[in-house]
């Protein structure tokens, strides 16, 4: 096949254990998926109920990965650059319609990612009833550390995930947090597109999310997955 020119490398993430890379497809990320993190964020206490979850996307592109420290440049336009540490599930197979039972069947492995949002930008548009492209959707604003395979990790439903910038730790919770869990997010998504190997889906973060300079080191964790280092340039 002949192109009008050359098509852009494919975006792959390292996995654990092996030489072979993980080749993104899509990037979904779920929104307000811990109480905490949405009654700090405004929204309505959802202690009585879960809200339907609700999806964002981020360009495969926008990705920026690594097996040492991870250099993530500060975007422009913006000056409130906030981190948000979330735990990456990677399918390795598809479908529509998936049932909850067997939405785990579909996973390769997991992986700690951070979901950076441009804040200010992401605030205005939410004011005008704008779409959130701009604020969360920008180049680098998807990190992702080393992928464990599930033969490695196994699905893991409660665990620490946190989150520290020049070691002070900013956001400490637990994956038993999750207002809607993995098996269930899949299910969900599936409804909504036709899942593929190589889709991506950050999880959600847990309170604490906050701005962060150039020059910050970030290191993150989520227990049974892994960490990652990043460094702000």
């Amino acid at each position: 096949m002949n192109f009008v020119f050359s098509p852009s490398p494919v975006t792959a993430l390292p996995v654990a254990g092996t030489a072979s890379r993980f080749p993104v497809r899509r990037i979904f990320c779920v929104g307000r998926n811990y109480a905490d993190h949405a009654r700090e964020m405004g929204a309505a206490d959802q202690a009585e109920g879960r809200e339907p979850p609700f999806f964002f996307m981020k360009p495969a592109d926008a990705m920026v990965s690594g097996e040492g420290e991870i250099s993530v440049a500060y975007p422009p336009l913006t000056k409130n650059l906030h981190h948000e540490v979330e735990m990456i599930v990677a399918l390795g197979a598809g479908g529509a319609n998936v049932p909850v039972g067997a939405a785990k069947d579909l996973i390769f492995g997991y992986a700690v990612g951070l979901d950076l949002t441009r804040r200010d930008i992401q605030g205005r548009a939410k004011e005008k009833g704008h779409p959130w492209d701009m604020g969360k959707g920008f180049d680098q604003s998807a990190v992702a550390g080393v992928i464990s395979p599930v033969a490695e990790a196994g699905h893991p439903e409660h665990g620490r995930i946190w989150l520290t910038v020049n070691g002070q730790m900013r956001q400490d919770g637990d994956l038993s947090a999750m207002l809607w869990k993995v098996a269930d997010i899949i299910a969900n998504l599936s409804t909504m597109v036709r899942l593929e190997a190589g889709d991506l889906i950050y999880t959600g973060t847990p309170a604490g999310v906050g701005p962060i300079v150039a020059g910050d080191v970030l290191e993150a964790g989520v227990d049974g997955v892994g960490t990652l280092r990043a460094r702000i340039v």
